[in-house]
């Protein structure tokens, strides 16, 4: 049906859905675990905003793992390398999210100021910590991974921990979480009523303006101190993944190549500043699902203005360019692409319904009053 190089651009669109999707069905509650202790100043404002995440996040988290799980089956070397390389960075995201599922069972559980206080700072780790590691982590994708294959492809990696770190990488941290804090936000607006509700307002719109001021930034400092990667020469599209059956070659400003090449991508980064007007009119107009759509888009953007950058490579190597593994390379073979597209085609929309039927039956406000009448409930 789909010949071999269609379906390897087809699977890098697929793991690219299944990103941003953890990104804005995860990453408002990862960005409201994080706001817990800022915005709500009582025990009942703090309850009002758990029980306001509390029946979706676990089903949330079904697109991270789905994400792992197609990383895993269709681009197998990328899985088994950068698994390796981001060993530490992978154990911090496990240890945070820890502190959300016994965060959100336990937390109430025991009237005791300290206790709850103490799982509230819990739940933010669990909310800072994955989307700010996440961010250091795409960032070094631009920067190259220090791996390289052996003839056998057996990869082995140089360098330290504390390499991962460089301006443009933090920038690119702060900048996920800065995404998904405002997120979090707008999700909270929708959400909630009263001083709650205004001290969201407020954090969307100051978050708003940093987001819209660290990614041209961030895009500065990649442009002037990050050479880009570029394929020279090479196997084509459609033959059997090879690894080392390419050249690259890094050159000052090659991640704009594909931006020069094809002027309409630039839409993909204007999808940042939409959805910033978006969140402001929400607010503005009253309007709190205008808000949370804007932030949504603005997450589409972020993320699929570094994946249009960086295509074709998925995990560039800063030790041997050539080791860089790329969209042709690094792929399952076409019978198991084409079982896992079938596959995909009929349970993602199941997915997609059942969490709108979700969404649609616990829509509406959570109030103080409702947490207050119910004070053993489980958030």
């Amino acid at each position: 049906m789909f010949e071999y190089a269609t379906l390897k651009v087809l699977w890098w669109g697929v793991v690219l859905l299944l990103v941003i999707g953890f990104a804005i069905m995860d990453g408002f509650d990862l960005g409201v675990g994080a706001l817990l202790p800022f915005l709500g100043r009582t025990d009942s404002e703090r309850r009002v905003l758990l029980n306001s995440i509390g029946p979706h996040w676990e089903g949330n988290q079904v697109w991270f793992i789905t994400a792992g799980g197609a990383v895993f089956a269709a681009w197998p070397l990328v899985y088994a390398t950068a698994f390796s390389g981001f060993y530490f960075a992978m154990i911090l995201v496990l240890w945070s999210l820890f502190f959300r599922p016994v965060g959100f069972d336990y937390r109430s559980k025991l009237e005791n100021p300290l206790w709850r206080s103490s799982w509230d700072w819990g739940l933010f780790v669990g909310g800072a910590v994955p989307p700010l590691v996440f961010g250091v982590a795409f960032g070094n994708l631009f920067e190259g991974i220090g791996f390289r294959f052996s003839p056998e492809l057996h990869s082995s990696f140089e360098g330290r921990f504390l390499d991962l770190f460089t301006p443009f990488t933090l920038l690119s941290g702060a900048i996920a979480l800065v995404m998904t804090l405002l997120h979090g936000s707008t999700y909270v607006i929708l959400r909630t009523e009263g001083a709650l509700n205004r001290r969201a307002r407020r954090a969307a719109r100051m978050l708003s303006i940093l987001l819209a001021g660290l990614f041209p930034l961030a895009g500065e400092v990649l442009f002037r101190s990050v050479p880009g990667y570029r394929i020279v020469s090479g196997d084509p599209p459609g033959g059997l993944p090879n690894p080392l059956g390419k050249t690259v070659v890094r050159e000052a400003g090659g991640w704009m190549d594909n931006v020069r090449d094809h002027p309409e991508l630039w839409v993909i980064p204007a999808l940042i500043y939409l959805g910033i007007l978006l969140v402001f009119w929400g607010i503005r107009t009253r309007r709190p699902l205008l808000g949370f759509v804007g932030s949504a888009l603005s997450t589409v953007g972020v993320i699929g203005t570094g994946a249009a950058s960086l295509f074709p490579f998925v995990l560039p190597s800063s030790l041997d360019p050539s080791s860089s593994l790329t969209v042709w390379d690094c792929t399952s073979s076409r019978l198991t692409l084409m079982l896992m597209f079938w596959a995909a085609l009929i349970l993602t929309p199941v997915v997609i319904l059942y969490t709108g039927w979700c969404y649609r039956i616990m829509r509406g406000p959570v109030t103080e009053e409702a947490i207050q009448k119910d004070s053993h409930s489980l958030y």
